[in-house]
């Protein structure tokens, strides 16, 4: 009796939907409705933080292991991080050597004081001059008996063998505008010479590049060395975890599925290394800011090491999260492939 009543209320229902279509549709849809974009985002951001709780849980299992590597992750950027800081400093250095750099011009014994009036409104006008000051012939030979002690000497001379003469503080530190501001003082007429020191500033300027390509070259060397050491360390753990896999790929895991976990365990080494890589750079600087400061005291200057910064220092760790994140992903993408069901 039950059996025909459940066989019953089966053909009424079939009837139904043989009668009305949309009946089984709006069913049908209803239950994939339960669903939504919003719980399956919710259950992806899930299985995000499980993995990464589970990949940083393991290597927790293992202190000393996850220790050294992430030590060597980050002497090897903890290198080009601390010659970049030095750099960095060496530029700045450089940068107040060159802003006291002086355009020495010198004029013609005898330009009028109209003449030269109208020369320094002009070079007061030039956009690469922040100041200008101007030397007569008399306060020149004045600073000469001054300093050379030759001023029994110099008195016995019937003329005054020294010029008026402008210093000129430029604003432009390159090679090329310092010579096109050379260019532009020594067409006036009653300029006979204008004196500027440039080898020093391009011999200083081409050191500069030089040590900058050599950072750039060397931490870009060592950075491959880096996804070199993740992805050795990855591959070694998709080994050690060979059957696990092959039991995710028998029950339907996607290869996004089980490439995550490697993904996370190689950010995790990258972020530990970032950490330890500005923890060496923050006890380089440490140590070298003492003689620094002492060395400059002992100039006569105040200059003080400037250090890696906050943002230089989160930069670096992110840096360094990211080579171990791509790293993992490449090996990932280069052994994962290899494992499938037989």
């Amino acid at each position: 009796m039950s059996s025909a009543k459940r066989s019953s209320r089966a053909s009424s229902r079939t009837s139904v939907q043989e009668r009305n279509p949309a009946v089984s549709t709006s069913a049908t849809g209803a239950s994939a409705a339960k669903i939504g974009w919003r719980d399956r985002l919710g259950a992806y951001k899930s299985h995000h933080r499980l993995t990464a709780e589970d990949a940083l849980s393991r290597l927790t299992s293992s202190p000393v292991q996850t220790v050294l590597t992430s030590l060597m992750i980050g002497i090897a950027l903890a290198l080009p991080a601390i010659l970049f800081t030095l750099l960095s400093n060496v530029q700045l250095l450089s940068g107040a050597w060159e802003s006291q750099s002086r355009l020495s011009v010198f004029l013609n014994p005898q330009a009028s004081s109209a003449a030269i009036n109208r020369l320094r409104q002009d070079i007061e006008q030039l956009p690469g001059v922040s100041a200008i000051e101007f030397i007569s012939a008399a306060q020149a030979l004045q600073e000469f008996e001054d300093y050379s002690g030759f001023g029994e000497l110099l008195s016995s001379l019937d003329e005054n063998p020294l010029p008026p003469t402008f210093l000129v503080e430029p604003v432009v530190s390159t090679p090329d505008e310092l010579e096109s501001l050379v260019s532009a003082l020594s067409e006036d007429p009653i300029v006979d010479l204008v004196q500027l020191d440039m080898e020093w500033l391009k011999r200083l300027q081409g050191i500069a590049l030089l040590a900058e390509r050599f950072v750039v070259t060397l931490g870009c060397i060592l950075g491959i060395g880096v996804l070199l050491v993740i992805g050795n360390i990855i591959r070694l753990a998709i080994e050690n975890r060979k059957d696990e896999i092959i039991v995710q790929k028998l029950v339907g895991a996607t290869d996004a599925f089980v490439r995550r976990p490697f993904l996370y365990t190689g950010t995790w080494y990258g972020l530990g290394g970032g950490v330890m890589a500005l923890l060496l750079v923050l006890i380089t600087q440490l140590l070298l800011s003492g003689p620094v400061d002492e060395l400059a005291t002992a100039y006569g200057s105040t200059y003080s090491l400037e250090g890696i910064g906050f943002d230089g220092g989160c930069n670096l760790v992110i840096a360094s999260a990211v080579l171990g994140w791509l790293g993992a992903w490449l090996a990932v993408g280069r052994h994962l492939s290899d494992i499938e069901p037989s």
